[in-house]
């Protein structure tokens, strides 16, 4: 008779290691999302970090690898590319101020430079509903993920 590994029937988890128990993946899918705020000491790494989470746990856990994949794109989108114009329009803003058009763009760009902040707090949000054991999902994203999370036949 041959030895059943666990993991071996389901789809998306390596038979070579064991799954990730409930309370596992609820921590790894928390810390994914909690990633973001590496990004306030070192403006990208936080994006590193839940990309080694998911490359670690997406063949043990189809949960992690879901919600990391999330945070993946959700920093990508909301904290780097954001954090990104932000830049861009403030000093865009600064050069016009010389000749007062600037100074009209300068609420945009107080409004706009809270796009980063926002990001980050959803992730915490995030976070917080993983580390109760709730599905989340993130706005737009996270459809989007799951549907290329999907095998192809």
């Amino acid at each position: 008779m041959s030895e059943q590994i666990p993991g071996q029937d389901q789809p998306g988890v390596s038979p070579t290691q064991p799954p990730l128990t409930p309370q596992e993946e609820r921590t790894w899918a928390m810390l994914a999302h909690l990633s973001i705020l590496v990004n306030l000491v070192t403006a990208v790494l936080g994006v590193v970090a839940v990309l080694i989470i998911y490359l670690v746990y997406k063949d043990r856990s189809r949960y992690v690898a879901y919600q990391s994949l999330q945070s993946l794109v959700w920093q990508l989108i909301g904290w780097v590319l954001a954090s990104t114009v932000v830049g861009i329009v403030w000093v865009i803003t600064g050069v016009l101020s010389a000749v007062i058009i600037g100074l009209c763009l300068l609420p945009f760009a107080i409004l706009l430079s809270l796009v980063p902040i926002a990001a980050m707090v959803y992730g915490v949000i995030g976070a917080v509903e993983c580390n109760q054991g709730r599905e989340f999902k993130y706005w737009l994203i996270g459809d989007w993920v799951r549907s290329s999370m999907q095998p192809t036949h």
